[in-house]
């Protein structure tokens, strides 16, 4: 698998300073990973990644 090129989310970084990582391979795989566990690693599509954000986002009161 080649090097991923991975960038801080936008909305990591609170006070606890947990951030998540983004990276999309060159199959368009998309892989997220957390600052305290970078070993561990989700894979999805950017279809799935974006049903999961809106979910999220619908089940938040006041999120665009």
């Amino acid at each position: 698998m080649p090097e991923l090129n991975w960038q801080k989310s936008s909305f990591s970084g609170g006070p606890q300073g947990d951030c998540v990582y983004v990276a999309a391979a060159p199959d368009s795989t998309i892989h997220l990973r957390e600052s305290d566990t970078p070993d561990v690693v989700l894979h999805t599509t950017p279809a799935g990644l974006a049903a999961l954000l809106h979910h999220l986002r619908a089940g938040s009161p006041g999120a665009k």
